[in-house]
């Protein structure tokens, strides 16, 4: 397999990490429901790991914001905040791990390296059981995956502004895990070989706000 179809399968397969809590268009139909509210003016951030980098590393990658999203750099290292263009979902603020959720985030990824620049845009995912699954455009051609990531959404840190019943409320889940799921792993060893983390290795952490109004009465 040549360098340049690796490096794209690798963007191809890390990009739905960065739309884990918006999402995806080919979600099926019986996956949304009626009960479930909107969520605007919000945005993701997703900050990977010190064992992220290191893959990234391997292949000789940087990473490149896709406007409007953004790349972030401070002492905790590098991040990129995207823009939500449009979600619904249930963020069940009493239990995280039953949260779920589709939608969209603006913006993209650019992936650098020796062999060319591959830009992954149209970022959408799905979120269920706290699995990720998701499609993304890399340089042009769409590409779908299922199971991508695990989101520890119970390790997160949950905060809700001005809760009431029935009304729009500013809610903020903050350094939330993401590990792989033995689904990305199969591919990824396939792909390029044994990789140097596993099921329990954090890849990544995400932030995500929004304005969640919920479904009417």
């Amino acid at each position: 397999m040549s360098t340049s179809r690796r490096v794209v399968l690798s963007a191809a397969v890390a990009a739905p990490l960065l739309a884990q809590f918006t999402g995806a268009r080919t979600a099926s139909a019986s996956t949304a429901s009626a009960d479930w509210g909107t969520v605007s003016s919000g945005w993701v951030e997703v900050r990977w790991t010190a064992q992220a980098q290191a893959q990234l590393d391997r292949f000789g990658a940087v990473i490149e914001a896709v406007a409007p999203a953004e790349l972030v750099r401070d002492a905790e290292g590098s991040a990129l905040r995207f823009p939500v263009r449009s979600g619904t979902g249930d963020p069940s603020l009493g239990n995280l791990p039953q949260a779920q959720g589709d939608g969209t985030l603006d913006g993209g990824v650019a992936v650098r390296t020796a062999d060319g620049v591959f830009q992954v845009t149209d970022l959408h995912s799905a979120l269920q059981d706290s699995v990720a699954s998701g499609t993304c455009t890399v340089n042009g051609v769409e590409v779908g995956h299922q199971a991508v990531a695990h989101c520890g959404l119970a390790e997160g840190l949950l905060t809700a502004d001005g809760v009431r019943l029935g009304q729009p409320v500013q809610v903020q889940l903050s350094e939330v895990p993401l590990r792989a799921t033995p689904q990305l792993l199969a591919a990824y060893t396939a792909t390029f070989g044994e990789p140097a983390f596993n099921t329990d290795t954090v890849l990544a952490y995400v932030t995500a706000q929004g304005l969640y109004t919920p479904p009417k009465a």
